[in-house]
């Protein structure tokens, strides 16, 4: 999960950001100004955006409305010690999808997180891609190579898709396992090896035609 934080509190913002990449393994930009979260948010893609309420150059609620204005869909997250319910209410006006009051625990922060980013906010994506010599169809969820078939099960599908979105990227296997299983599945990260290994089996490919290349120690990419 790919997150800005826009904090302007040193030691809160350094140990929110430092706690969303070490317990959940998440991409983290953190800003400490209104203008630069509006810089950020409009200029890359993020899973969500986590505003403070009250920031030198913007506050929370200020860039929210702004962003929301020009067209952004993605998630919003208002952090701030406001607590009553015109508060609330005005977060959510702006355009904030969720609002958590100062002072939380990381661990119900890391759950609204997952609930977020369950919901979809990105725009409809096309509905076939071709890449190489595969047709990935996710109306139906499923690939052709030529006039065959390839059966993948549900969640090869997914990871396969997620590679596709992300051709070129990088992505952990914190990220894959967050994305394709959640974090607090039942299942450890090896999971995510074996799936990428019966994946290249089901496609005909392998760890050497630098299809789905592997990352050592960090995870896994695709290539064109």
């Amino acid at each position: 999960m790919k997150i800005l934080l826009a904090e302007d509190d040193p030691l809160l913002g350094e140990l929110i950001a430092h706690m969303l990449k070490k317990k959940a393994g998440y991409s983290v930009d953190w800003v400490t100004e209104g203008e630069e979260a509006y810089d950020y948010a409009a200029g890359s893609s993020y899973d969500v955006l986590i505003l403070d309420w009250m920031m030198p150059g913007g506050d929370g609620t200020t860039i929210c409305r702004r962003l929301r204005k020009e067209g952004y869909m993605g998630a919003v997250l208002m952090l701030t010690a406001k607590d009553t319910l015109q508060d609330r209410i005005e977060g959510l006006d702006a355009g904030a999808d969720d609002y958590l009051v100062k002072p939380f625990e990381i661990d119900e922060l890391l759950a609204r997180l997952r609930a977020l980013t369950r919901r979809n906010y990105a725009p409809i994506q096309e509905d076939t891609v071709l890449i190489r010599n595969y047709e990935l169809h996710r109306m139906n969820q499923t690939v052709h190579k030529g006039s065959d078939r390839i059966q993948l099960s549900p969640r090869e599908f997914q990871l396969f898709d997620l590679l596709v979105q992300n051709k070129g990227l990088v992505l952990t296997r914190e990220i894959i396992f967050d994305r394709i299983w959640g974090l607090d599945a039942d299942v450890n990260l090896k999971t995510i090896d074996a799936t990428i290994k019966l994946l290249r089996k089901k496609l005909g490919s392998s760890e050497q035609d630098g299809f789905i290349q592997s990352v050592r120690g960090v995870g896994y990419k695709l290539e064109n």
